[in-house]
Parts: C-alpha cells; structure tokens; sequence
C-alpha cells in the first residue's frame, strides 16, 4: 500500500477525489457481477500505481463509495454517496461504455475535456475506472453507470452550471487525492472555462468577481452571451490564462472593494493575502487636492461603502474614473500588453449602475 492508506500525509489528512470514489464503486459492482461475492474493501490504483483501499457499501444491487474530503471540509462533495452498476454486455468487442446515472451531469457545451453530450467523467478517472474493471471482468463489453444521489443539487454549488454541465455534478480527479485546500482545483476550474468561452468563438471576455458582480454586469451592458467569467479572488490568474488564449479585450467590471485592491497591485484579492484598497483611494484623493480631513476620515472609514459615501458626498465623485484608468493600466501590464483592458467599477447600492465613466469602457 501507498503511504496514502493511513489517510494522512505530513500531518495533513488528504480525502478521495470523486474519480478514485467511483472507481472503487465500480470495481465492487463488477466483482459481484463476475462472482456474486459482495466485497467491504476494494483496492484501486491511479495511473502512477499508488493504491487506494476503499471501504464500500452495497444497496440493492448498487455499490456505493461515501467520499471523504480529508482536511478540505470546504469541499461541497464531502460526504456524498458514488453509486456505480456495472452491466455486462453480451459482445466480446472489449468496449467500456460510460452512462449518467442520477446526480451525474451532462456535457453541453464545448471547450471541456469530454465531448458534448457525455457523462461528465473525466479522461483520468474514465481510464482508472476501466483499469479497475479489467482487473475483474477482462474480456467482455461492459456499461458503467455512475450516480450521486442530490448531485443535481450540490452542483449548483460548483462551477459546473458555468461550463455548461447540466443536471449533476462531475467524476474529476487525476491523483486520487483531494488535497486540503486546494488552489489548483479552482485555478483549473477557471482555465477550463476560459477554455470554454474561447471554444465558443468569443475573442472578448467579461471578468467579474461574484454572482452580485456578474448580476450588474450583465444589467450594464444588457448582455445575455456566455462570455463573463467570475474570478472569485484570482483575477491575475484569469488575466494570465485569458492573455495565453489570446482573448484580445477584456472589461473587468466589480465593486469598489475588490477592484481597489487591484489598484493597488494585488492581483489575488482574499482577504489574508492583500487589502490596500483605503490606501489606494486615499493616494488618489490626494493627488486629487483633497484635503488632509478627507483623507484622513476616508482612510479611517469602517467600509469601503462608507469610504465611497465621504468621497462622492464632498464632490470628488471624478476619481473613480481616475482609479478606472490605474486598473487598466496595471492589468495589461500584468498580460504584457496582449489584453486591451477596459474596467468599469460598480455601484454596489444601485445593480446595473456604475461609479466611475472611464475614457475606453462602454457606457
């Protein structure tokens, strides 16, 4: 067994992806298919051979996996049940053949690693599982239905309504692993929407931070396309990916409060890792002529709304569009100059209104 099989590594308590969970559950149903024993533990492997001893159930015929997220309690998976039924077909053509039980999605859109119309199971945990059944049943045809039961429900809660993955969630994963954490998950999220959009023959792009961004967004520009992204905090990352894909203009619309970060230099806006944004509007009301009060009563506001209510009520309103300007200016440095960047900050009182009326961005 792999150093994984204590269930923690340094210290740190990893879980089971959603691929490693499936194909464990997909391996008991073909055990009990090809011999009628109903096993508690099976052994699976990922494609660099660590091996996973998973604890499985049996319902009626249906095996499941409960997956457990480890040390990743933010993980909206932790705790579901991965139900598979393998079915055995009555060709020798050797074919796996994947089905979309209830709670699993559905690919309708392109630009994803699997084709329109396919169970949302991805490449890694589409060979683990085979791999798994070849181990027990090595010859015949075979239909693997997945099903998560609520997934429908629990998607909503991930990025998959965003890709264009209907009615569940998906099977991901390509360590096995689910690491506490886990940036790179969301990073990949985002490429692959990226990916996406970019797939939809869009060669603009629309970057918010949130659904509350988005929502204004959309109301500002009377936009119904499906080229707006939310970055959450890593904006820098999607301007990045979004440079690589050779998107050639991009408006980036949110409120005050994260988009001062970004004037300030931060390109990943959470809140243990940057702020700046009171220093940022106390720097350009100064270079403004405000006075040293107003400054001083912005920099020691409560809020950033409270901080826009003193600017805006001592006729200063202008230097929004000023802030609008820094913004574009820094973030097509950060792309080199291969994104021509318009930013447009939003009124978080007023949905669909906005702040400042920089020079490039559409009004």
């Amino acid at each position: 067994m792999c150093d994984f099989e204590c269930g923690f590594i340094r210290n740190v308590k990893y879980g089971f992806s959603t691929g490693i969970c499936a194909a464990a559950a997909s391996k008991a149903s073909a055990i009990f298919q090809a011999s009628g024993k109903i096993p508690d533990f099976v052994t699976v492997r990922n494609l660099e051979n660590h091996e996973f001893n998973i604890r499985v159930f049996s319902e009626r015929g249906n095996f499941y996996v409960i997956k457990d997220s480890g040390d990743d309690r933010s993980d909206v998976t932790n705790g579901i049940k991965i139900f598979s039924h393998v079915e055995i077909l009555a060709d020798n053509d050797r074919k796996i053949f994947f089905s979309a039980g209830e709670g699993v999605g559905i690919v309708t859109l392109p630009g994803l690693k699997i084709p329109i119309g396919e169970p949302a199971i991805n490449p890694i945990p589409r060979k683990i599982i085979e791999n798994s059944l070849r181990e027990i049943i090595p010859e015949k045809s075979l239909r693997v239905t997945i099903s998560i039961p609520d997934g429908e429900k629990i998607a909503l809660k991930t990025f998959n309504p965003r890709l264009g993955i209907k009615n569940g969630l998906s099977i991901l994963g390509t360590s096995g692993f689910v690491k506490p954490m886990n940036e790179k998950a969301l990073l990949d999220s985002l490429t692959l929407e990226l990916n996406m959009i970019k797939s939809l023959g869009f060669s603009e792009i629309f970057i918010t931070f949130g659904n509350e961004g988005e929502k204004s967004l959309r109301k500002l520009f009377n936009l119904t396309s499906r080229n707006v992204i939310q970055t959450g905090n890593y904006i820098g990352h999607v301007l990045d990916e979004a440079a690589n894909l050779n998107f050639t203009h991009a408006t980036i619309a949110g409120h005050a409060g994260k988009l001062l970060k970004v004037a300030a230099g931060s390109f990943n806006t959470h809140n243990k890792i940057s702020d700046g944004r009171l220093e940022a509007l106390c720097t350009h009301l100064a270079l403004a002529g405000a006075s040293r009060d107003l400054i001083s009563k912005v920099f020691h506001s409560n809020t950033t709304l409270e901080a826009i209510e003193i600017v805006n009520s001592n006729g200063f309103n202008f230097i929004w569009n000023n802030i609008e300007e820094v913004i574009s200016k820094k973030c097509e440095e950060r792309t080199f100059g291969k994104l021509k960047i318009d930013t447009v900050i939003l009124d978080s009182c007023r949905c669909g209104e906005r702040l400042g009326n920089s020079f490039n961005a559409r009004s």
